[in-house]
């Protein structure tokens, strides 16, 4: 994410100072619903949807790791730049906030790879080539300052303005005074970016946790970005848990294949949680800090222990950087409830492909139609006649002992009747497939791509469906535990 000066959107609107920050006291626990935000989207007859998720996650990849180019997986004819942007773009998990007095109630998108939450703002927000529709973007909902008495603006001199703002700069700014406004945000995204202005507003959640001066973005112009804003939940003050005083939140993802039932959600847990039904107990993860420090992006990202990749009980031998990530920030793995799709970068992905390739062996064809028209790869054939299909168990290693080991439908996606790959014979490019749901940034001869920045390894909310996960700030660890996530509305 990169953060600069941009040039002051018209504003018609009139704040006052801010003041002093506040939170309220310590709460009880707070639940919240947390649904796949699905707003409407025009669909592109010739791209199948998993070739959109992948060009998605790419995209989001791309933001992470702290460049801005697309980046192409083998064989795929996506630009993640360039694609069209959809609900699990972000991972499409979304709760409700509600801002203001009297209180506005706003989809906001769960994310766990950025710290400052923003919103649509005022009724002359502007969103270039955005989702939904146009005839459906002016049903969107916005933040209205003007109709909330708490609304104020952040000022130059505020210490939240530093959030967005680097201190040379605003000591290089002649017009910063005591009176004056912190200067417009810019937010640059991988596929695309949003401005504004830092406001502070009264947030309300369920059981009584309020923060009456919650500082987030308004923002009045963005490109390519969700129909709805962010929740920010990475590390750092400007987050949402460090400004609710929070020291443990955690999250339970809904299986995907409840994505055409809005009647069913998984859940956004402030606080602790409870025991799982069952009996199931969390396994803990030591959560670490990236090498570089204070270095943006990667002081806001949530870095895990990982010490072994297994696939069929087999270690994979993964570089040193699967593991670690060093002083520039480079390497290393990372949680992320905004990626689809794990991603590997190509030095990662490699070796684990090619173990699932050989823990297959020859009892299923590879399908290269699918992986040139999905962007996923490997993928394999499903044999005629078929029900289901032996597949090797994927897990992954932590430091401690902690062992994920993955579900086959949190791993592997079914890749129904694709539309024909031009060039392709029909009956062959719309055979059923099932491939491994990873993404990586290979070369155009299928070497590795740029590896030199960001997390080698990004685990997306794909990999964490049906996980009740927890971030316990305060012992500086990552809970998980497998749960079934739905419940109905």
């Amino acid at each position: 994410m990169g953060m600069g000066m941009a040039p002051p959107p018209l504003l018609l609107l009139s704040f006052l100072l801010l003041p002093l920050l506040s939170t309220a006291a310590p709460a009880p626990t707070t639940t919240l619903r947390l649904y796949r935000h699905l707003p409407h989207v025009e669909e592109a007859a010739h791209h199948h949807p998993l070739s959109r998720l992948a060009a998605a996650s790419l995209a989001r990849a791309a933001h992470l790791k702290g460049h801005r180019r697309g980046a192409t997986s083998k064989g795929s004819k996506q630009h993640p730049q360039a694609a069209a942007l959809y609900p699990h773009s972000y991972g499409g998990y979304a709760f409700t906030a509600s801002l203001g007095t009297p209180p506005q109630p706003l989809p906001v998108l769960l994310d766990t790879g950025s710290h400052l939450t923003w919103v649509p703002c005022t009724s002359k927000y502007q969103c270039s080539d955005c989702p939904p529709a146009a005839a459906a973007a002016a049903a969107a909902p916005v933040f209205h300052p003007n109709n909330s008495s708490t609304s104020r603006i952040i000022g130059c001199r505020n210490p939240s303005c530093l959030w967005v703002h680097s201190a040379a700069h605003l000591a290089a700014a002649t017009n910063c005074t005591r009176s004056s406004v912190c200067p417009p945000y810019a937010v640059v995204y991988g596929s695309g970016s949003t401005a504004g202005l830092l406001i502070a507003d009264t947030l309300r959640a369920p059981a009584g946790r309020t923060v009456q001066s919650f500082v987030l973005g308004c923002s009045l112009v963005s490109v390519h970005q969700p129909p709805s804003g962010l929740a920010g939940f990475g590390r750092g003050a400007p987050s949402l848990p460090a400004q609710l005083g929070i020291n443990k939140f955690g999250y339970c993802l809904l299986s995907r294949r409840f994505d055409d039932n809005a009647a069913v959600s998984g859940s956004l847990v402030l606080g602790d949680a409870k025991p799982a039904a069952g009996g199931n107990s969390m396994q803990y993860v030591p959560l670490v800090r990236s090498a570089a420090g204070d270095k943006q992006p990667y002081a806001v990202y949530y870095y895990l222990a990982l010490t072994a990749v297994t696939v069929g009980g087999k270690a994979v031998r993964l570089p040193e950087r699967a593991f670690a990530a060093n002083a520039a920030g480079s390497g290393g793995a990372i949680v992320d409830s905004g990626t689809t799709f794990t991603y590997l970068d190509a030095t990662v992905f490699q070796p684990v492909a090619d173990a699932v390739v050989a823990a297959v062996g020859a009892r299923y064809k590879r399908s290269k139609d699918a992986e040139d028209g999905l962007g996923l790869r490997p993928c394999f054939a499903l044999p005629q006649g078929a029900k289901s299909m032996a597949l090797p168990e994927l897990s992954l290693h932590f430091k401690g002992g902690a062992e994920m080991k993955l579900p086959l439908e949190n791993y592997f996606v079914v890749a129904g009747r694709a539309p024909p790959v031009p060039g392709a014979d029909a009956a062959v490019s719309s055979a059923e497939a099932i491939c491994l749901a990873v993404v990586t940034d290979l070369g155009p001869n299928g070497g590795a791509g740029d590896v030199t920045g960001g997390p080698a390894i990004i685990l997306g909310s794909f990999q964490q469906q049906n996980y009740y996960v927890e971030y316990d700030l305060a012992n500086e660890r990552l809970g998980f535990r497998r749960q079934p996530c739905a419940a109905s509305s």
